[in-house]
């Protein structure tokens, strides 16, 4: 009993944790505990706790309290096009058994769930402390009434993005819009209606754009045209495409946001793409030329507080694994991408899904083949291992075959993207990827306002928005007889592999079963209709003392 105890008290705490102090702060005398009421007195102590809810927004790319996967893998894996790929751990082995792990006790649907709860109660707390009076809002370059204005935006702007991952996810969830402390302990939560908490999105959202500017306040930060494109999303969400269109087009038709079209960046120089520049390190952010960009999540390498990013360990392939001839030939070099452990990868109708042409499916976006290197070629890193028959500067290539069923499981050969690729160069068994991270860019608000012209019947027009995208990247043009809501899908995930949260899409579009069924064979098989939603935290139903939490249909 004392342990049950122990472990709701735990989870109201981790409720109620405002996550709003930096390092700097911390280093203020006299050393005491920094309070909501102690750290937002003036606009500087907004703008770091500011800096504190970014840091837990970022943690979306970080690891899941050492389950070896990825805190966003819940939103993007095991759909249609992405797959397991090894071990039977954490959200692996939900997405690749549902019936058994999928289930109120599962840790690692606690873990996000709660933390979602800790970025809105940090968001909370900045949006109700800005409300005081005595607060001191000058510095910066606005004035008073513009720093107040933005803050409150910007928190405001975050709690709908946490609100968005749970209305997805969940369902129906608790609607909290105060600040949660330790006098104020509710154990007596009610599920708000899923409508409801995407109509709070909406308001949210509304209430922040006039306020949040085109170009981030501060790198790493939500812009104006990522607050558009949610915008357009969630009113296709709720049904109502012609708003969806008027958002979409709001961030399309802004000057400073366009498609990269051309080269540029630290690698234009050699062999590429304009696709891959965006994703190059040193070419991420705006101002190093990514027009594309509307939102940049930041990591940094061996700097505090720079952030543990997972995405490339879990993605790229095992090739350090991989036998040719009884020798594993490949070494890490700084070319390869780093360290790999595939936890997820392409499915195979993923990899089919591609014309041979597209700029999306080369070699610069598609890493499919390795070229053995001497150590020469590979400097400053080690020669890769002959097997016998084969000679320096041969090519090892993947085995994946679009004539052949392949099984993903446990494969060292499978092709990867390469947006996932960046080490440390002086250290190839760094765990983490510390690089700059797109996260949301232009691309995805056309692919958003074809499918708001899709619903509203103009397709021709929803055709020749989608031919903008395929047409940077030498795809074959369509024609409005092939534009369906299927199409759509398919060049989102042509598109958008490892970027867009892709259970939510096939979820918005009712299209989540259907598809992973079809074309996912490491667990698609797996799923029922309740698996369209995860189930609430059995210990956050526990931690309801004095209130019967309602559990999600099937669990």
């Amino acid at each position: 009993m004392k342990k049950n105890i122990f472990k709701i008290s735990i989870i109201i705490i981790s409720l109620i944790t405002i996550s709003s102090c930096n390092d700097d702060l911390l280093m203020e005398k006299p050393p005491h505990l920094i309070t909501s009421e102690t750290l937002y007195t003036n606009y500087a102590g907004f703008d770091a706790g500011l800096n504190g809810l970014y840091a837990q927004v970022r943690r979306e790319r970080e690891e899941s309290f050492g389950s070896h996967s990825m805190m966003g893998s819940m939103f993007m894996f095991g759909t249609d096009n992405a797959t397991v790929n090894h071990q039977d751990i954490g959200y692996i082995m939900t997405a690749m058994l549902w019936k058994n792990n999928n289930n109120p006790f599962n840790e690692e649907n606690e873990n996000v769930f709660i933390w979602l709860y800790n970025v809105i109660n940090a968001a909370n707390t900045i949006i109700n402390q800005a409300e005081k009076e005595d607060v001191d809002w000058s510095g910066g370059n606005q004035s008073e009434e513009l720093n107040k204005a933005r803050v409150i935006a910007e928190a405001r702007a975050i709690r709908a993005w946490a609100y968005r991952h749970l209305s997805f996810g969940w369902g129906d969830v608790p609607l909290t819009l105060v600040e949660s402390s330790g006098s104020t302990i509710k154990t007596d939560w009610e599920r708000t209606s899923v409508d409801e908490v995407r109509n709070q999105i909406i308001e949210d959202l509304l209430s922040a754009e006039p306020y949040i500017e085109v170009e981030p306040s501060v790198r790493g930060r939500i812009s104006k045209g990522a607050v558009q494109h949610y915008l357009a999303e969630m009113y296709l969400t709720i049904g109502q495409p012609d708003k969806a269109l008027q958002w979409a087009n709001a961030a399309i038709n802004t000057p400073e946001y366009k498609l990269v079209t051309q080269r540029y960046g630290v690698r234009s120089s050699q062999p590429g793409v304009p696709y891959m520049d965006m994703f190059w390190e040193g070419n991420t952010n705006r101002e190093e030329g990514n027009t594309e960009a509307l939102w940049v999540f930041q990591f940094a390498l061996k700097v505090t507080g720079g952030g543990e990013c997972m995405i490339r360990r879990i993605h790229l392939s095992r090739f350090w694994n991989l036998s040719v001839n009884g020798v594993r030939p490949l070494v890490h070099t700084y070319e390869r991408g780093g360290l790999g452990y595939s936890r997820f990868t392409f499915t195979k109708w993923a990899l089919d899904n591609y014309e041979p042409q597209d700029d999306r499916f080369s070699h610069h976006a598609i890493r499919k083949f390795y070229i053995l290197g001497d150590a020469e070629t590979n400097a400053p890193y080690p020669a890769d291992n002959l097997p016998p028959g084969y000679n320096y500067g041969d090519t090892i290539w993947c085995s994946w075959d679009p004539d052949i069923t392949y099984e993903t499981r446990a494969r060292f050969d499978w092709p990867f993207s390469r947006k996932a690729e960046g080490v440390d160069p002086e250290n190839m068994n760094e765990r983490y990827m510390n690089t700059d991270q797109v996260y949301l860019r232009l691309a995805d608000t056309y692919l958003l306002k074809a499918e708001a012209e899709y619903k509203l019947g103009r397709i021709e027009d929803a055709a020749n928005t989608i031919n903008i995208i395929r047409r940077r990247s030498n795809a074959s043009e369509i024609t409005a007889d092939q534009v369906d809501i299927d199409f759509i899908l398919d060049e989102r995930s042509r598109e958008l592999f490892l970027e867009e949260h892709r259970r939510w899409t096939l979820l918005r579009t009712g299209k989540f079963l259907e598809r992973t069924m079809a074309y996912n064979n490491n667990g698609g098989q797996n799923l029922s209709p309740r698996d369209t939603l995860y189930p609430i935290p059995q210990s956050v139903i526990d931690a309801n003392l004095t209130k019967e939490m309602p559990q999600n249909p099937g669990f």
